[in-house]
């Protein structure tokens, strides 16, 4: 009874995220043993643990404010943003993130923690029933297991990389003995070890093409399988979470499983794309949360209601969180020859005279400059709500055009059936350059030089935002162009790879969690926020702390839940 009792509250929060009928099951009458190894009550758990990926609880669980799609962990802790809206008393936990002033006993923080062992034991939930199961009963059942073992990875890697020391454990776990299992039992390695594991186990039985969208399968397995074997790679010190070494061997699995996708996938021709629900399954999407509108459900429907938030004011009438960064804005600007500035970009604003890459203007809304096919206006300053506090640049990514049809009208702001890329084909290149360029024989670095150039390319050969008053001219000197053989060392490789995958993947979430992987958290953060004191006033009491705020600390309320046997992280002092 204890555990139908759970799987009920689970399904009470169901929030379905695709419109495809494999998650748009409506739970109906009662449940009991039989009816849950029937195919049609499993269908229901895992449709529960899908629904995860758009938070646990969907809008009631002011998912806005802990977004699956971690901007307020990924982008604003670190140098491509700002948290915006309304100044820094507007969601103050979000300003604390931002300023690094976090404890233990931050709400935010505890939130999330929450919100992500929720996601957890819905998979376990729906596999503890799976596992119960024959095969008459749910005839995909060995896929249905692989695919939530895949879900129930993606939530533990997000847990890791969040909080580093995370108890693990299983659908094999009672759930009375939770509060039992430390959250030191394991290494971030051998968690990151078990992680890739359960992935390539997943990825053996997997079918490479599902027939309903949304499906997890063989080349999402493996491309995630890429990423987290490419984290371990990066060997930390457990205290100070200094790089100690890059695990040749590891980098060399990261290229076979990359390599695994190719001819499967590729980059779309125009980067702006990405944002157009027309090419949001396309060839560059591997792994997608499916969102959906107008589908029957409350409010707009099945929205990314983790970017609520983050729609700027103008024709979208947002909130105004989630802005770029000045030094992110300045990382775009480019040399006399087309090639970012790696030192010397940050020295000075941009302005009409800088050539720039073009992915600015399709990634930041700047006063004057068009906004994506939108007629009326170009983007304005006032589209920021504290403009004294953040500046006047606005995020133009995520969200459809204002005039489209496929824009909801009124609140919730800005929503769309946009699906949010967990992982994208773009990034699985940038993965497979950065593990070649590491392991630093000639032969793969100058394969990782041309891998980096497809993606220059992609944003050469897109169509150039132009001026919104002579729209035959580009808005801005654009001037982008691949890099050449000479001078192409390692440790040029090295500054290119990972300013590209700044450039290429801005505001995607995924920013600091790269600074802290490379060991260059304790070097860029200290550098930025002295830049940005004199740029933005709220950071003259913000310090980034070495050894401690390259991860969250372990919540209070959860070191409560464990009965004092949790360990806080280090840097953040005993409980």
């Amino acid at each position: 009874m204890k555990k139908i009792t759970l799987i009920l509250l689970t399904l009470l929060i169901l929030a379905a995220c695709d419109e495809s009928s494999f998650l748009d099951i409506r739970p109906q009458g009662t449940l009991n043993e039989s009816s849950l190894n029937s195919e049609k009550g499993v269908n229901l758990l895992i449709s529960a643990a899908y629904a995860g990926l758009t938070g646990p609880a969907g809008q009631e669980g002011s998912v806005w404010m802990i977004p699956m799609t971690n901007w307020t962990y990924g982008e604003i802790r670190s140098d491509n943003a700002y948290k915006g809206g309304g100044g820094v008393g507007d969601a103050t936990d979000l300003h604390k993130l931002e300023t690094f002033d976090v404890d233990a006993t931050l709400g935010n923080v505890d939130s999330k923690w929450f919100q992500l062992y929720s996601c957890v034991q819905r998979c376990n939930s729906a596999l503890d029933v799976l596992n119960e199961s024959s095969k008459a009963d749910v005839p995909e059942r060995t896929v249905r297991i692989a695919e939530m073992k895949v879900l129930r990875a993606h939530f533990y890697f997000e847990l890791t990389r969040l909080f580093n020391q995370i108890p693990y454990f299983d659908e094999n776990v009672d759930i009375n003995n939770y509060a039992s299992i430390g959250n030191t039992e394991y290494s971030r390695d051998e968690i990151l070890g078990m992680i890739a594991a359960e992935l390539d186990e997943a990825a053996a039985v997997l079918p490479e093409i599902q027939t309903e969208k949304g499906r997890i399968n063989k080349n999402i397995a493996y491309a995630y399988e890429a990423k987290v074997k490419l984290y371990r790679a990066y060997e930390q010190d457990a205290v100070t979470h200094a790089v100690t070494g890059v695990n040749s061997a590891l980098l060399n699995e990261v290229i076979q499983l990359c390599d695994r996708l190719n001819g499967k996938y590729d980059l779309l021709e125009d980067f702006q794309q990405l944002d157009q629900m027309a090419y949001e399954n396309g060839r560059e999407s591997v792994f997608a949360v499916q969102y959906s509108m107008n589908d029957g459900t409350a409010d707009a429907g099945r929205i990314n209601w983790s970017n609520l938030l983050n729609a700027p004011k103008g024709p979208y009438n947002g909130d105004g969180f989630f802005l770029p960064s000045q030094n992110l804005i300045n990382a775009y600007r480019t040399d006399a020859d087309g090639l970012p500035m790696f030192d010397s970009f940050n020295e000075i604003n941009i302005d009409a005279d800088s050539n720039v890459d073009p992915r600015l203007d399709f990634i930041v809304g700047r006063p004057g400059i068009t906004w994506k096919t939108y007629p009326n206006e170009p983007c304005q300053a006032s589209w920021v709500r504290d403009q004294g506090t953040y500046g006047e640049y606005c995020t133009k990514r995520f969200f459809v055009s204002p005039e489209s049809g496929d824009m909801f009208a009124g609140w919730p702001w800005g929503a769309s059936g946009l699906n949010w890329q967990i992982i994208r084909y773009a990034d699985v290149l940038l993965w497979k350059a950065e593990a070649l360029i590491e392991i630093g024989d000639a032969t793969g670095l100058e394969e990782a030089r041309q891998i980096i150039n497809r993606i220059r390319l992609r944003a050469k050969n897109s169509p150039r935002v132009k001026d919104f008053d002579n729209p035959t001219e580009d808005a801005a000197r654009y001037l982008i162009n691949e890099y050449p053989t000479d001078g192409w060392t390692q440790s040029y490789a090295r500054q290119a790879l990972r300013f590209e995958t700044r450039l290429e993947t801005a505001m995607e979430g995924e920013r600091y969690f790269d600074l802290v992987r490379w060991g260059e958290a304790d070097n860029i953060m200290p550098q930025f926020l002295n830049t940005e004191r004199e740029r933005r006033v709220y950071y003259s009491v913000a310090t980034f702390t070495a050894g401690q705020d390259e991860y969250l600390p372990i919540p209070l309320p959860q070191y409560n839940f464990s009965h004092g046997l949790y360990k806080q992280n280090p840097g953040y002092g005993e409980f």
